[in-house]
């Protein structure tokens, strides 16, 4: 069976809702179609998903046309599972366009993103191979590399909130290949050429070896977005517009980034989240859930410096300095003399601080206009109200 040509967008929509309304539909939180990568030594082996397009919590409708066109073209959709990944055929295409028809003759910038990639696969030849669609039906652990994936992708195109998703076991399912532009080889693929290869002068530049591709492998930042040595951002960081990653110490992992305009010169470990207005600083790092936090994930507030060299594994909030080569930590014992404290209390008005002179780091957490020293003379660590306002270079932003 197929389906037949729809002809008007009520017919269109009909059919949406009669699919919707079938036994057993789902409707997923997340799809798209990727053209995969397969090892070079076992085919069976997804090495990389390179999404066209990726819906996330939206476009309902292109979702139950495509479950539909599935259906029709012979292949059975597990509703039951967490996710669902096939590779589609011919017939799922041409299934697809007679359901898109009323809208095949807009222009290309008026067409649905959805539409236009299936009018794309509707050109190419053998597609029964190297393209696979991918259904999440709830947020739950990734189980494939499509499926990490997927996240991965609504993570770098800010369709997802950074630390919003599961991403549970995401690194012990991707295959560690060498990467060469943005193709991926198997490294055992490679040991075993290696020798014809070498002598034939068609062994590859190999540009990195990992799990994660590079972010601009994938993503097309904001055009006020820079990203000066494409090693810096791996796949699955979210850099918000504005945002510029220079060359040198600089790195943002996946599943942490940016929420404004931030300059970022240090390391941006997992799950650490900095806000618009900020500096990171050269060398600076912020710790991630798995280096030295404790599993708090870090948030950096808005317009907060953290000087060259300096480690923070404390939540900061809005305006605060971290000079530069010194640690903060939540066990880091902290002086505050009691004028400074009175200035700090004032600045964060919700928060109930104890009148004392040392406090520890995890107690001073999140709170706005602090900047932490150290005393040159005696080595001690003190904090006290901030009265330097950051501000990043707007033509640099």
């Amino acid at each position: 069976m197929a389906i037949e040509t729809v002809v008007t967008t009520e017919d269109f929509k009909n059919l949406v809702e009669e699919v919707k309304k079938s036994d057993g539909y789902r409707e997923p939180i997340a799809f798209g179609i990727a053209r995969v990568d397969r090892g070079q030594k076992n085919a069976d082996k997804i090495l990389q998903a390179n999404y066209a397009f990726v819906n996330w919590k939206e476009n309902f409708g292109s979702s139950a046309v495509f479950i539909k066109a599935l259906q029709e073209a012979k292949i059975d959709v597990d509703f039951n599972d967490s996710e669902f990944v096939t590779t589609i055929n011919d017939n799922f295409v041409s299934n697809a366009i007679n359901a898109f028809a009323p809208y095949l003759g807009e222009a290309t910038g008026d067409m649905h993103k959805n539409i236009q990639v299936i009018k794309a696969l509707s050109h190419i030849e053998d597609i029964g191979k190297d393209f696979r669609i991918t259904f999440l039906f709830e947020d739950a652990s990734p189980k494939s590399v499509e499926a990490v994936y997927l996240k991965l992708y609504a993570l770098s195109i800010g369709k997802a909130p950074l630390r919003g998703i599961s991403l549970d076991g995401a690194f012990g399912i991707l295959n560690n290949v060498a990467w060469v532009e943005n193709r991926p080889y198997e490294l055992e693929y490679l040991r075993e050429n290696e020798i014809e290869m070498k002598l034939t002068g068609t062994f590859p530049n190999i540009d990195s070896v990992d799990k994660f591709p590079r972010f601009l492998q994938h993503v097309i930042p904001a055009d006020n977005t820079r990203i000066l040595d494409s090693s810096r951002v791996r796949m699955g960081a979210q850099l918000a517009e504005g945002t510029t990653v220079m060359p040198g110490a600089s790195y943002i992992n996946f599943n942490a980034g940016t929420l404004g305009s931030v300059m970022v010169e240090g390391r941006i470990s997992s799950s650490a989240i900095v806000g618009a207005g900020s500096d990171v600083g050269g060398g600076a790092s912020i710790l991630g859930v798995l280096s030295g936090t404790d599993g708090n994930p870090i948030s950096i507030g808005k317009n907060t410096l953290l000087g060259a060299n300096s480690v923070t594994g404390l939540p900061l909030g809005d305006a605060c300095i971290v000079d530069a080569g010194i640690t903060i930590l939540a066990g880091t014992k902290i002086s505050i003399n009691s004028n400074e404290l009175d200035k700090i209390k004032i600045a964060n008005p919700e928060v109930s601080l104890e009148d004392k002179d040392i406090f520890k780091g995890e107690e001073l957490q999140g709170l706005n206009g602090i900047h932490f020293r150290q005393n040159s003379t005696t080595g001690e660590m003190i904090a006290r109200r901030s009265t330097r306002e950051v501000k990043l270079n707007a033509e640099l932003h």
